[in-house]
């Protein structure tokens, strides 16, 4: 008996809803700019004032990375606590110190730390005026795949805690079996012995073909093992600017001193200007074309960038190609041949 084909609720139905429906809001409440005077400070449980740049636990949803400033008290000591992500962590003021696995680790305005996946840390100001770091950490990315775990510990002494989980291994065999359980035993003794402190003098400031001059903060190539997370300091000399590019979002630049703006747009020309400050977050998105600028004739702009490449970009080449995931337009880049650089000085040091 001939039947009438009928459209029910299908798999394409619930597919094509869901991904409207996250479309919708992921395109809700995107600043460009995130700026510092309107950062909400709340105290939380952790006994740190903390102001949330990007979160979705904050009105402003993200995939790959968050954004949020620390402030710890004089005298204070922050709650112990791990998480199945890693994290990185830029100083803004210090000095303040930060214990990671029970080793401490005492830094300045502008050093950089690593915290490993699973690493017991808290934070401490042993000074009269209050510290203040940035951190941005995978947390967005292992929890869309439901791999977020979070662990407070209040003050339980660091021989109380329990271990990290480890991974098993090594073997004996070249199975694909064994040849799984080597690497990640060789993963493992890598994040083991990797780099946790970068003091910002350890690497030096170096003319690149965008028109800046840049040091790795956090990376894997100065002995961080990070999941992807990476950070760098750029300086603008005065009036200059850096070379257009662009790649998938997302991508933080915390502004750590100096004024200018940014060019975004979905071709080269055309797009929107967005100024911005010390103490503001620029947000790059939606793989636009961008480009940052210094505002002013005098003084150089510093910015640290943050991007989780390494590791999602890596992900994104493979299924994406050959759609590239990165174009740079280095005609743009300014000739800095002719540029005195001023001297590399951070806060409350003498270099």
């Amino acid at each position: 008996m001939a039947t009438r084909t009928r459209t029910e609720l299908s798999h394409w139905h619930v597919q094509w809803e869901r991904r409207n429906q996250f479309t919708d809001a992921w395109g809700k409440d995107r600043p460009v700019v995130v700026r510092y005077e309107d950062l909400a400070w709340q105290t939380t449980p952790s006994r740190m004032r903390e102001a949330v740049y990007m979160s979705q636990y904050a009105g402003r949803p993200t995939r790959t990375l968050d954004a949020v400033l620390h402030e710890v008290a004089p005298g204070t000591t922050s709650t112990t606590v791990r998480h199945s992500w890693d994290a990185i962590l830029f100083a803004v003021e210090g000095p303040g110190w930060s214990e990671v696995n029970g080793v401490r680790y005492d830094w300045q305005s502008w050093d950089a730390l690593h915290i490993p996946a699973w690493a017991w840390h808290r934070h401490g100001n042993d000074g009269e005026r209050p510290v203040r770091f940035l951190s941005s950490s995978s947390e967005p990315a292992l929890s869309a795949l439901g791999l977020g775990v979070f662990e407070d510990a209040g003050d339980t002494p660091h021989d109380r805690l329990p271990p990290a989980p480890r991974s098993h291994g090594p073997v004996e065999g070249t199975d694909w079996y064994s040849n799984r359980i080597n690497h990640l035993a060789a993963q493992q003794q890598l994040r083991d012995t990797a780099r946790i402190h970068t003091d910002y003098h350890d690497q030096p400031l170096k003319v690149n073909p965008k028109g800046t001059r840049s040091k790795f903060l956090n990376d894997n190539s100065i002995g961080n093992y990070t999941s992807g997370l990476t950070q760098v300091m750029l300086q603008f000399a005065p009036g200059y600017r850096q070379s257009m590019h662009r790649h998938p979002g997302e991508a933080w630049l915390y502004v750590v001193e100096g004024e200018g703006h940014s060019y975004l747009g979905e071709e080269p020309e055309g797009g929107e200007i967005h100024d911005w400050k010390a103490g503001d977050l620029v947000v790059v998105d939606r793989y636009l074309w961008h480009q940052h600028f210094n505002d002013h004739p005098e003084r150089p702009a510093r910015l640290v960038r943050i991007h989780a490449f390494a590791s999602l970009l890596d992900t994104l080449n493979a299924i994406m190609a050959p759609m590239p995931m990165f174009e740079e337009k280095l005609e743009t880049a300014p000739d800095v041949s002719a540029v005195t650089w001023p001297d590399d000085i951070r806060p409350g040091t003498q270099q």
